[in-house]
């Protein structure tokens, strides 16, 4: 098996989705649709887009809904079927393909995406992987986010982040990065400082929810303290990691939706529908026709 192929994917979905109560009090806010998806399925198949085939999801208290939906629903499919309702059937039946395994662990409790990543410890093993979050919801018209860095993983054989450039403003939102430029949409990473102030920011270029990580950043995270928030930080892990291997910013082409926030979940919602193949046309002329 090659180090740097990546057959594994960890999805952190223990978060509590405060900013969208009370529609995630008892709804996972990973389960929120944008358009006819929950924002799960999405990250999902850009795992699979990628060559993922292993997906591991770290859990809480009331994200049951989120097994379900990569389960097979016995019932649903009967009824389809005897309806002869075969495109739905296919739909339902797509969103888990065959040759996809979904496991589950719990993150039993809240102390940040550093922990999260280090409960998938069992499952990855020793080998790296991919992390992606489900608030944002990355889209592009050609290879998928996560495609683009395997493929920079492929070559470095090192972990590797996606980054934006933010609003000076927006710095203090995001894990920020400064370094060398490497090659094509690469950065050799000498910084990184978790949601820094304008004032002091290295750049202005942010984390955003992709990562591939080496397996060495779980000793990272096990002996790290707390950070920022008093949690376990991811970020101040990759800090670690960077005294001992090379750690690389990948400048992806596509976009980013911040759906953790009521703004960016409208906004894909908005942009998305307009590109469903279904109503995306009778859509469009509905916001046509109103007075904004």
């Amino acid at each position: 098996m090659s180090h740097n192929v990546i057959h594994k994917a960890v999805f952190p979905v223990a978060g509590l989705g405060t900013r969208f109560l009370p529609a995630t009090k008892a709804a996972p806010k990973e389960m929120l649709p944008v358009v006819d998806k929950p924002l799960i399925q999405y990250a999902v198949e850009e795992a699979y887009s990628a060559g993922v085939r292993h997906m591991i999801f770290v859990t809480g208290r009331s994200k049951r809904a989120i097994e379900d939906h990569f389960d097979t629903a016995y019932e649903l499919e009967n009824e389809l079927e005897a309806a002869h309702k075969d495109e739905l059937l296919a739909l339902v039946r797509s969103v888990q393909p065959d040759d996809m395994v979904c496991a589950y662990v719990r993150q039993n409790r809240m102390l940040g995406l550093g922990h999260a990543v280090l409960c998938a410890e069992p499952l990855v093993g020793k080998e790296p992987f991919a992390v992606l979050l489900a608030d944002d919801l990355m889209i592009n018209q050609g290879p998928s986010i996560l495609s683009q860095m395997v493929d920079a993983h492929t070559k470095q054989g090192r972990s590797v982040l996606a980054v934006q450039e933010v609003p000076l403003d927006q710095v203090r939102r995001y894990g920020i990065v400064a370094g060398e430029p490497a090659g094509k949409q690469l950065i050799r990473v000498e910084q990184i400082v978790e949601k820094p102030s304008p004032e002091v920011a290295p750049s202005r270029m942010g984390v955003a929810g992709r990562y591939i990580l080496t397996p060495g950043i779980f000793d990272e995270i096990r002996n790290q303290p707390t950070g920022v928030g008093g949690e376990i930080q991811l970020t101040d892990a990759i800090a670690r990691l960077m005294q001992r291997e090379a750690v690389y910013a990948f400048q992806y082409q596509g976009k980013r939706y911040d759906c953790g926030s009521k703004e960016g979940f409208l906004e894909a919602t908005v942009e998305l529908a307009l590109q469903h193949p279904q109503v995306g046309a009778s859509f469009r002329d509905y916001l046509k026709g109103l007075s904004l």
